[in-house]
């Protein structure tokens, strides 16, 4: 049982450090006094201030979080919708079709949806005049296409494992159907809604391939600014900029969990 247990510990101990020593790595290397990111120059704050004098990088992470939270909130009220009808609305003429379109961008390799969506927005270009450049409203809507399809797994998981009785109920006394959902069904699947936003935030602001492919001039994501510094070689500021969301992440997880625990306590 010794052995067992220590062969337990071990392996987690190194699936630990594979997975946060680079996350420290770039922390430690934030405050690098030196230009090269990877080469050790002493210890400075100087490029947190160079972070927040770089205008292209902050556009971008600003441009990236207005449509990571745009096409969240879009992809969770409609993968909200198509959760309900593969649910609550029983069989239906087409669909099989209809849940095999909702899940086909999971399985669907990112370079194929980006460049299908590239063809798309070039051709209603072409047919009305609309969208007259690429950017903003065109990365929204590939998000939106694509993040969809994980809110509907996981809202239409949960209202698979949902009681019905409670809506049976509601109904037999009097409310009517909208009221029901409202009321009863969307409280019930809330924690589901707000997972899905969540993970959809996080695909929206992560995603590099289907951005590149819909994107057009002056319109860089912060993954694509990240990506084209590669090129030319990464300064410590980008390190700066991702020990922030390391701090934000864990200070919201922390709260998270502190609240979580709070109401656990009182109940």
């Amino acid at each position: 049982m010794r052995k067992q247990s220590r062969f337990i510990l071990s392996v987690l101990a190194f699936g630990y450090a594979f997975l946060y020593i680079p996350l420290l790595s770039v922390i430690v290397y934030s405050f690098n006094d030196s230009r090269l990111a990877t080469v050790w120059g002493g210890f400075s704050t100087r490029w947190y201030g160079e972070l927040f004098r770089n205008e292209q990088i902050l556009d971008a992470t600003f441009l990236s979080f207005r449509i990571a939270a745009t096409s969240a909130t879009l992809a969770t009220v409609f993968g909200t919708m198509a959760a309900l009808m593969l649910v609550r609305f029983g069989r239906f003429r087409g669909r099989t079709l209809f849940s095999g379109m909702i899940t086909a961008p999971l399985i669907i390799p990112e370079v194929i949806t980006g460049l299908s969506l590239l063809l798309f927005f070039v051709t209603i270009q072409q047919w009305f005049g609309w969208p007259s450049q690429r950017g903003f409203s065109t990365i929204t809507i590939a998000h939106t296409t694509f993040s969809m399809a994980y809110v509907a797994v996981i809202v239409r998981s949960r209202l698979s494992a949902m009681d019905q009785s409670l809506e049976e109920v509601a109904m037999d006394l009097g409310c009517r159907p909208a009221r029901v959902i409202f009321d009863i069904t969307l409280p019930l699947i809330a924690p589901a809604m707000v997972a899905g936003w969540l993970l959809a935030f996080t695909l929206s602001l992560d995603d590099l391939v289907i951005a590149s492919f819909v994107s057009g001039p002056g319109a860089n994501t912060l993954p694509m600014y990240i990506f084209s510094k590669v090129k030319l070689g990464v300064t410590p500021d980008v390190n700066a900029l991702a020990s922030l969301f390391i701090l934000v992440v864990t200070v919201t997880l922390f709260a998270a969990w502190f609240l979580t625990n709070q109401r656990e306590k009182k109940s």
